[in-house]
């Protein structure tokens, strides 16, 4: 567990205590069993566990934990503005919401565009739900990840900003709740996941990039 990553948190749980503490204080069971579960349940969604980032080059790695939705051709309106290759990941309530930078390079885009709230599994959501865009630039080549919020998850927290320096695997920011997260590679990347296979941010090898 990371101070950073529980700190966002910090209200959540604050209602979960305040529950037990009722439940406590009045005698109640039910109400300490539902503290009980919600904060399992917290705890649970507000891990960032260690993650041992591979080193070799070329690789690209999941911006983020949970199930490869979609690996389509589509425009990156908002920073390489050009065809790219998009690797959707949904995250469910029970994945890890941190999001970690894909390669090493430097952040040179940050954005966040309002937008709607629909469930992070409908594809519609990568064009009309909230999202924020950043863009990673590395030795050749520059990436974009979406952080897409869902129905539940309604608030993005950016941890890296404009003009910081990154390695591999960097925690740059987390979305609280199920969502979506997304990374745009170049035309002819060699995607190395398939549609519906889990993946873990910072570790699994989702593309490698052409030399």
């Amino acid at each position: 567990m990371r101070f950073q990553t529980l700190y966002e948190g910090r209200a959540i749980f604050a209602v979960v205590f305040l529950l037990g503490a009722v439940g406590w204080w009045f005698h109640l069971p039910w109400l300490l069993g539902l503290f009980g579960v919600l904060f399992l349940f917290c705890v649970n969604f507000f891990r960032d566990p260690h993650r041992d980032v591979p080193t070799e080059p070329g690789l690209v790695i999941s911006a983020a934990d949970g199930t490869v939705t979609d690996i389509v051709e589509v425009e990156e309106p908002e920073f390489l503005k050009s065809k790219c290759l998009r690797v959707g990941v949904f995250l469910s309530v029970f994945d890890v919401h941190v999001n970690r930078a894909p390669i090493a390079g430097k952040v040179t885009f940050v954005r966040h565009f309002p937008g709607l709230f629909l469930d992070a599994r409908d594809l519609e959501c990568s064009v009309k739900n909230e999202a924020m865009a950043w863009a990673f630039e590395g030795e050749g080549v520059t990436l974009v990840v979406r952080q897409i919020t869902g129905a539940i998850a309604r608030r993005i927290v950016p941890w890296s900003k404009l003009g910081d320096v990154v390695q591999r695997g960097h925690r740059f920011g987390m979305i609280r709740f199920g969502s979506r997260t997304e990374v745009y590679l170049p035309l002819g990347t060699e995607v190395t996941v398939e549609v519906g296979q889990k993946v873990k941010g910072g570790l699994t090898p989702i593309a490698r990039l052409s030399r």
